[in-house]
């Protein structure tokens, strides 16, 4: 694939400036700068990279047909960085909360994930990500479970629709 002139990850620099040089292996020079690196790796299908920039004990589970599949099928949209914890230059671990967000099979998706990165000599690496689940919101008020139940059966909704 030909490298994009902006790079993906949203830093509004040139991808030759930006996470180009760290996919063709210039070490990150922050946990966030790998973060956004592996992002643009997707987007540019650098799958290789992807797994190169797991910690050794995350390779045996890498699926890089998978990755690969996962990458070509999905129109990416941009990356959105939500906090920072560490994961300076002068720092050993560091967090990066950040959503991606992609299309797929024309459906609009977001991976929001926590994710922890660790420094082994000079290059950052991926540890491990959970999700970050969304907020759920109530269209309705919540039914006490002694109150009548909403359905109009004049029946506790302990004893009818919660059963």
């Amino acid at each position: 694939m030909t490298p994009p002139k902006d790079c993906p990850c949203g830093s509004g620099k040139e991808y030759a400036a930006c996470c180009g040089p760290i996919i063709n292996g210039a070490p990150a020079p922050t946990a966030e700068a790998l973060m956004r690196s592996r992002y643009s790796a997707y987007v540019v299908g650098a799958i290789d990279y992807i797994d190169t920039s797991l910690a050794p004990e995350k390779h045996k589970g890498f699926d890089p047909e998978g990755a690969r599949s996962w990458s070509e099928s999905a129109t990416w949209l941009g990356l959105t960085v939500h906090a920072v914890k560490d994961g300076g230059p002068d720092d050993q671990t560091g967090e990066v909360e950040f959503t991606a967000a992609f299309e797929q099979s024309g459906q609009r998706n977001e991976h929001r994930e926590q994710a922890q990165f660790r420094r082994e000599g000079e290059h950052w690496l991926y540890v491990d990500g959970q999700m970050v689940g969304a907020t759920v919101r109530r269209e309705s008020p919540k039914v006490g479970r002694n109150e009548p139940c909403p359905c109009g059966s004049g029946k506790k909704y302990k004893k009818c629709c919660m059963a």
